[in-house]
C-alpha cells in the first residue's frame, strides 16, 4: 500500500501543501476555521502521519526536549522529571531523559546524543559543563536552561529554588524548640561550593546558626545526597555519647537514612533527636514520624524551564530577573522536628 503523503491530504481537502503544514504544525500562518475542518477531516480519511524526521531535518528541531539528571532513581528528581514531561505534554512536546550519575563524561555523552537527536532544546541538572561540552552546545546553537543548579561557570537561563532561605527557615525552626544546637548533613568532598543546591543549603543553616550566636565547628557531617550512605554515616555518629539533638538534612533522602538508623538505636524521634529535610519528595509524608521538611513549587518550576527553553525572544532578549526564575522555598511542618500540633499534618 503506497503511504499517504502531504500532497495526497492537499489535493483530498482541495489546499495547497503549505496549508496542510500550517494545519498540522498550527502555524506559523493561520488558518480560516472551515478550510482547516476539510483538512482535518482528509487527514483522518486518509489515515496520513506527518513525518516527524523529515520535519526534524528541514526545521532542524524535533518535538524532543533533552532533559539530563544526576539520578533519576533519586525521588526529588524523578519528581522533577515527572513535572517536565508533564509541562512539556502540554506544549506538544515529548521529554528524553539521560542520568549522569554526576559523571561529567556522561553527561557529555547525553549532550551529544540528544543535540545528533536535534532536540528542541536542553534542560540540565549539571554540576557544571565541562569546556568540551560548552563549546558542543555553542556549535549547535542549542536552547539550554538550568533546572535546580545554577552552575557558576555558566551564565545561562537558569530556574532555581531560594535554597539558602529555605534552609535558614528549616534551622531557625529546629532551634526554636529549644535545642543547644543543629547539627548538619551537608554533601561531599566533591560538591561544588557555588550553584549547587546542597552548598547553598549548608549556607543557609551556617547563617541561621550564626544568627543564633552558635558556632558550625565540628557540627557539619559530609554524606552523600543518598538515603542508604547517611543512614550508615547516622549509625556512627548517634552512636556517640555526644550525639546532636537535632539534623537539619540538606535532602530529604539524607533525612530518611537517618530516620531509620535512630530507628534501628533506639533513638526516639522527635523525643530524644529532632530532624529536618529538604525538597519535600512524598515519602517525606510517609515516614515514622512525617518529615518536616521544605518545599518548593516544582510544577511552576517545571513549567517556567520548558517555557524558557521553547521560547526564542525571552532566552535571547530577556533581562536577567526574567532569565534567572528564582522560586521560594516553605517550610512543611510534620513530627519529626517536635511539632505536635502537626500530627494530623
Amino acid at each position: 500500500m503506497a503511504k499517504v503523503t502531504r500532497d495526497d491530504v492537499a489535493r483530498l481537502a482541495g489546499t495547497s501543501t503549505a496549508v496542510v503544514s500550517y494545519v498540522i504544525n498550527n502555524g506559523p500562518r493561520p488558518v480560516a476555521p472551515a478550510t482547516r475542518e476539510r483538512v482535518l477531516a482528509a487527514i483522518k480519511e486518509l489515515g496520513y502521519r506527518p513525518d516527524r524526521v523529515a520535519q526534524a531535518m528541514a526545521s532542524r528541531r524535533t518535538d524532543l526536549i533533552g532533559m539530563i539528571v544526576p539520578d533519576a532513581r533519586q525521588p526529588f528528581f524523578a519528581e522533577m522529571t515527572h513535572a517536565v514531561e508533564q509541562a512539556a505534554s502540554e506544549r506538544g512536546k515529548m521529554v528524553l531523559v539521560g542520568n549522569s550519575d554526576y559523571v561529567e563524561e556522561r553527561e557529555t555523552h547525553y549532550l551529544r546524543a540528544f543535540l545528533g537527536m536535534r532536540v528542541s532544546g536542553l534542560i540540565l541538572v549539571s554540576h557544571g559543563l565541562t569546556d568540551q561540552a560548552a563549546a558542543e552546545i555553542d556549535a549547535w546553537d542549542a536552547r539550554v536552561v538550568l533546572l535546580h543548579e545554577r552552575p557558576e561557570a555558566i551564565d545561562d537561563v537558569a530556574v532555581v529554588t531560594d535554597d539558602v532561605g529555605g534552609a535558614q527557615l528549616a534551622t531557625r525552626h529546629l532551634l526554636e524548640h529549644g535545642h543547644a544546637y543543629v547539627a548538619c548533613v551537608g554533601g561531599t568532598a566533591e560538591t561544588p561550593t557555588v550553584g549547587d543546591p546542597v552548598s547553598d543549603h549548608v549556607e543557609g543553616w551556617r547563617r541561621a546558626m550564626r544568627e543564633a550566636g552558635l558556632p558550625v565547628e565540628g557540627r557539619l557531617f559530609e554524606a552523600p545526597y543518598n538515603r542508604y550512605d547517611a543512614y550508615q554515616l547516622a549509625l556512627g555518629f548517634l552512636s556517640r555519647p555526644d550525639r546532636p539533638t537535632a539534623i537539619f538534612c540538606s535532602t530529604d533522602d539524607q533525612a530518611i537514612g537517618i530516620l531509620r538508623a535512630a530507628r534501628e538505636l533506639r533513638i526516639d524521634v522527635p523525643g530524644e533527636l529532632a530532624v529536618a529535610g529538604f525538597d519535600d519528595v512524598k515519602e517525606a509524608g510517609l515516614t515514622d514520624p512525617p518529615l518536616t521538611t521544605v518545599a518548593s513549587d516544582r510544577p511552576a518550576m517545571a513549567r517556567a524551564a520548558v517555557d524558557l527553553v521553547l521560547d526564542d525572544g525571552l532566552r535571547v532578549a530577556g533581562s536577567r530577573r526574567e532569565r534567572l526564575k528564582v522560586f521560594p522555598s516553605r517550610l512543611v511542618v510534620r513530627r519529626s522536628c517536635g511539632c505536635e500540633a502537626a500530627a494530623g499534618a
